[in-house]
């Protein structure tokens, strides 16, 4: 094979309503919408694309283990420890509806928040290695 995949481009997430979501995604994490019409809205956030879509009722991005819990399908990724409890603190002061942070066995801290549609994600507090060398982060 001569060509890989490079990266992921864009995240599609099933929502309910347009405006409402894309709003809180603006206000509650600070993302930027960059177009919206009454079926998606295109925003930028921690360096990636989201597509917002008009989803029939019920749909979510999360998905059932083989444990039976509802799991996410995105981690997000902060600069240590010490940045994790603080967006963790930021995200329950703004009424994000915030799991409490985790000790999952392997390196790092974990938390879970979910939007308003309980669209869950996951934030890790370690930085892949790749992206700390690309944005000379220490």
């Amino acid at each position: 094979m001569r060509e890989t995949l490079l990266r992921v481009g864009t995240i599609y997430l099933p929502v309910q309503n347009i405006e409402v979501s894309s709003q809180w995604y603006v206000e509650k994490l600070g993302a930027k919408l960059n177009y919206r019409d009454g079926e998606k809205a295109i925003l930028d956030y921690a360096n990636q694309s989201f597509f917002l879509v008009k989803a029939q009722e019920g749909q979510k991005a999360n998905f059932i283990d083989a444990n039976n819990h509802e799991r996410f399908s995105i981690t997000f990724e902060v600069n240590g420890l010490d940045a994790l409890k603080l967006i963790h603190k930021e995200f329950k002061e703004k009424g994000i509806l915030t799991g409490e942070i985790e000790n999952r066995g392997h390196a790092g801290r974990n938390f879970v928040f979910s939007d308003l549609d309980r669209n869950q994600f996951d934030v890790w507090s370690e930085l892949s290695p790749v992206f700390k060398e690309k944005y000379l982060l220490t």
